[in-house]
């Protein structure tokens, strides 16, 4: 297992360590980074995939309103 050092303002110390006292704070801690890394990759994955929306939208076809409207109104039951 690795170890991490950093700081943080004197405050959050106290904080964490007064709501966190008979907790494992390294288990808090690795959670915590865990999430983090989830919402980055998360926030990766919906940045590539507008971009592929974007991208696709450059080659799509131009549809007028009433094209749109006649292809949802044909499908209806």
């Amino acid at each position: 297992m690795a170890k991490v050092n950093f700081s943080v303002p004197d405050d959050v110390k106290i904080a964490f360590n007064t709501t966190f006292c008979k907790e494992n704070k390294s288990a808090i801690i690795a959670a915590l980074m865990r999430e983090a890394v989830d919402r980055a990759q998360r926030k990766h994955r919906a940045r590539q995939a507008a971009s592929r929306i974007l991208e696709r939208r450059e080659t799509a076809p131009i549809v007028s309103a009433a094209e749109c409207r006649e292809a949802r109104e044909s499908h209806r039951p």
